[in-house]
């Protein structure tokens, strides 16, 4: 287990590492800042942030740890009255980290230890669009019911994620566009919410997000070259 750990982040580029290191430190440093008192927040974007990075080379242990961040962070949207964020990350992200998972296992690229990028065609495209307006608007009333607050943006934050993450489980570079806009909205959500340490994570999922998407496109090139 030592030798993997060591292995999983000794992949880490420099650059990585250092993006990784001030993630960590920006998200720590605003909950001590803030003066919170709630672990689970802290531990959910820690988790968060750290995932990201590995998303963003194409690892399998990203996936793993969007699992695990899934469920604090819809144990900390629920007890803020966000019900969409629960609903979304625990009924959707969560599980479809698991098909992600499963899919991003079975597709690896060589002995490399990431992915292999995928072409997603226009067929998939259209395919996850149609479906996103059916989930769209099933969540609006869903939410509605259930006396979600700030309901607009808690129905845009379930639409740009699960784009997000039906791009990722096809394994398309541009599931880091979909989170990218996803952090976007977060970030307002959870400023609307007064929650400073959470909005300051989705800040920092969003610088990672843009270097995922950079990444990716980088591993898809050296891909087909090689």
């Amino acid at each position: 287990m030592k030798m993997n750990l060591k292995k999983t982040f000794g992949a880490l580029t420099r650059f990585e590492r250092w993006l990784w290191a001030v993630s960590l430190v920006v998200v720590a440093g605003s909950y001590v800042v803030a003066g919170e008192s709630d672990w689970m927040t802290l531990v959910a974007s820690l988790v968060g942030v750290t995932s990201l990075i590995f998303l963003a080379k194409g690892m399998l242990i990203g996936q793993v740890l969007v699992i695990i961040f899934s469920t604090f962070y819809g144990i900390v949207s629920y007890l803020n009255a966000y019900y969409g964020e629960v609903l979304t990350y625990v009924g959707m992200t969560a599980p479809m980290a698991v098909v992600a998972l499963i899919s991003w296992a079975r597709h690896p690229y060589k002995d490399s230890g990431e992915v292999e990028v995928a072409r997603v065609g226009w067929r998939e495209v259209v395919g996850l669009l149609l479906l996103s307006v059916v989930v769209t608007v099933a969540f609006y009333y869903i939410l509605r019911a259930l006396g979600t607050a700030n309901l607009w943006v808690s129905t845009v934050s379930v639409t740009t994620s699960f784009v997000a993450v039906g791009l990722t489980a096809l394994r398309s570079p541009y599931y880091a566009v979909g989170y990218a806009l996803n952090d976007v909205v977060l970030i307002v959500l959870w400023l609307l919410a007064n929650n400073i340490p959470m909005a300051f994570c989705f800040v920092m999922f969003l610088a990672n997000d843009i270097y995922g998407f950079i990444n990716w496109q980088r591993m898809k090139k050296r891909q087909v070259e090689n």
